[in-house]
Parts: structure tokens; C-alpha cells; sequence
């Protein structure tokens, strides 16, 4: 009980800092918090599993698949429609050259 009137009497003593204290707590846990799940994701625990060559072939597969996957959609969306820019444009640049030296 002594204990408990103690810290009541250091509550009261320290109201106006136990404010202080607080908001930089918060502000310390607000720094803290992405960290601590940063971290959790960055070293997971193992999980302790066996992956069998099956299982393991078909992983590697569907990465190479994503990969090229990826790779086709980059060439699909812009590599093509560049190259078929430069080309009207090469194209357009020799033939003014020819109608220029007739």
C-alpha cells in the first residue's frame, strides 16, 4: 500500500512532465513500430519443411514462367511499338531523301 501511495504522490509530482514523457514514448513507438515489422519480415523463422523435387521443379517453373512472363509483357508493351516508330521513321527519312534527289 506504501508502494502504491508513493507512486500516486511521483504521478502528481510529475503531472505536467509524465506528458512529456508520454508523447515521446509515442513518438519513439511511432519510430519503432516499422522497424519491428521491417525486421519481421526481412528474417522470418524457418519453417522447418520439406519440399520434395517435385514441388521444387514446379516452384522453379512457375519463376522462370513469371520471369519470361514479365520480360514478354516489357517487349509486348513498349520494345515493339518502338520499333515500329523507329522504323516508319527511318522509313519516312529515306524517302525524302530520295524525292529530295529527283
Amino acid at each position: 500500500m506504501e508502494e502504491l501511495r508513493a507512486l500516486v504522490y511521483i504521478a502528481q509530482r510529475l503531472g505536467p512532465m509524465s506528458e512529456r514523457i508520454r508523447e515521446e514514448m509515442f513518438n519513439l513507438l511511432r519510430l519503432a513500430a516499422p522497424l519491428v515489422i521491417c525486421l519481421g519480415v526481412i528474417m522470418p523463422a524457418p519453417a522447418l519443411a520439406y519440399i520434395g523435387p517435385g514441388a521444387g521443379l514446379g516452384a522453379l517453373a512457375v519463376t522462370v514462367a513469371l520471369v519470361l512472363g514479365v520480360l514478354l509483357l516489357v517487349m509486348g508493351v513498349f520494345w515493339y511499338p518502338l520499333k515500329r516508330l523507329l522504323k516508319k521513321k527511318t522509313a519516312t527519312a529515306g524517302s525524302d531523301k530520295n524525292d529530295g534527289g529527283e
